[in-house]
């Protein structure tokens, strides 16, 4: 429809495409395409997709300023080399599906997607270009398609579009497909003698796996590319899913990652034993309940614990004594082991000290005089009678 010069932007220095409307072709039909794809280029901004900076007409002829870019199609690949591998064929399609879907958020369905419209640049990254033919989703009207007539190619044509229906962004989609069955296959799914012939097979005829025609891709790959394919448009994916899944390792075979979730805390076990009492030392203060360890398969258990605790426990089997309240416990305890330690040993001495004595003494004789008790001694000056007579001297 027009033929493509490179250019200097004098304004802003920069290096652009003009591509020229043919003198030849400037009928009305062919202005209203022309027109139409400066308008749809305008409503779009995105890393892969073709910018138009400005349109006008020179001379009669109308022209279109673009983003340049330096590079080569696809098709200009498949002709230096017959298949891609896989590899940049993932690449390509994440891309070509990103830049799609910047253009359907517009309301806009290119519907002529096919090899000579992606544009590889310098770097590899796809550029989608030539929106002659788009059409708005929102105004019919836009399709530039007269009764009976099939604007598009048809070997990537998408089967509602064969059968005269409206296209969509689903039929993009398809035609995206057929576009990665070529690379990774080296020729389009369907191809017949006749135009009419290749568009039933799009309606009737399914695709042949690219695996079952030697190309080394994984099950998955295989599997969404004929997803992709699907006769029905409610079975394609979307532009945004499709560039979302290349992204990702998923084309490999590879397994997604899991996503991402808080973990729960764990719940609590019910205790199966009463808490042991706390080992001397244990830190005081009001610190978290203390559990029991499951014992050891051939160990001796530990001694029981108190009475007072085992009834404690009986009483609340789902509460644990804390560390605080065991260690407040043991003062009273260890006084009333010192008391009744202190009783004893006081009993023992009484029983030492206080017995009758039942040693080996003789016994007095009957006609002896007792003693009555202890004598006082005498006063100072006076005598003491040995006999006991008491009689003074005169």
């Amino acid at each position: 429809m027009g033929e493509v010069w490179r250019a200097e932007d004098e304004v802003l220095g920069r290096a652009v495409a003009v591509k020229l409307l043919l003198g030849d072709q400037a009928d009305a039909s062919s202005t209203a395409r022309f027109r139409l794809e400066a308008q749809t280029a305008a409503r779009l901004s995105h890393p892969h997709l073709v910018a138009v900076f400005d349109f006008g007409s020179w001379e009669d002829r109308f022209y279109l300023v673009m983003e340049l870019v330096e590079g080569r199609s696809l098709g200009d690949l498949l002709e230096a080399q017959e298949t891609v591998h896989p590899e940049q064929v993932a690449r390509i399609a994440g891309q070509a599906a990103a830049g799609l879907a910047a253009a359907h958020r517009q309301g806009i369905v290119h519907r002529d997607i096919k090899p000579g419209n992606l544009m590889l640049d310098a770097d590899g990254s796809v550029k989608i270009g030539d929106f002659g033919i788009a059409q708005f989703v929102d105004d019919p009207s836009t399709a530039l398609t007269t009764a009976g007539h099939i604007v598009g190619t048809s070997l990537y044509l998408a089967p509602e579009r064969a059968l005269g229906r409206t296209a969509d962004s689903a039929s993009d989609m398809y035609s995206l497909g057929c576009v990665i069955y070529q690379l990774l296959v080296g020729q389009p799914p369907f191809r017949s003698d006749t135009a009419t012939a290749t568009l039933y097979q799009h309606v009737d005829t399914p695709p042949v796996p690219v695996r079952q025609r030697g190309v080394d891709v994984s099950p998955a790959f295989d599997s969404y590319l004929l997803g992709l394919l699907a006769k029905k448009p409610e079975d394609r994916p979307s532009a945004q899913q499709v560039s979302d899944w290349f992204r990702t390792d998923a084309w490999r075979g590879r397994p997604e990652p899991l996503p991402h979730h808080s973990a729960a805390a764990p719940r609590a076990a019910a205790p199966a034993a009463p808490a042991p009492a706390p080992a001397a030392g244990a830190p005081a203060g009001g610190g978290p309940s203390t559990y029991r360890l499951p014992q050891a398969t051939g160990r001796r258990r530990a001694a029981p614990a108190p009475r007072a605790s085992r009834s404690a426990a009986r009483s609340a089997t789902t509460r644990r004594i804390s560390t605080s309240e065991a260690i407040r416990r043991r003062p009273r305890v260890a006084s009333a082991v010192a008391g009744t330690v202190a009783f004893l040993a006081a009993v023992y001495l009484g029983t030492i000290l206080f017995a009758p004595d039942t040693g080996a003494a003789d016994t007095p004789d009957p006609g002896s005089t007792p003693t009555a008790g202890i004598e006082s001694p005498a006063p100072a000056g006076a005598s003491v009678d040995p006999a006991g007579d008491g009689d003074d001297d005169d």
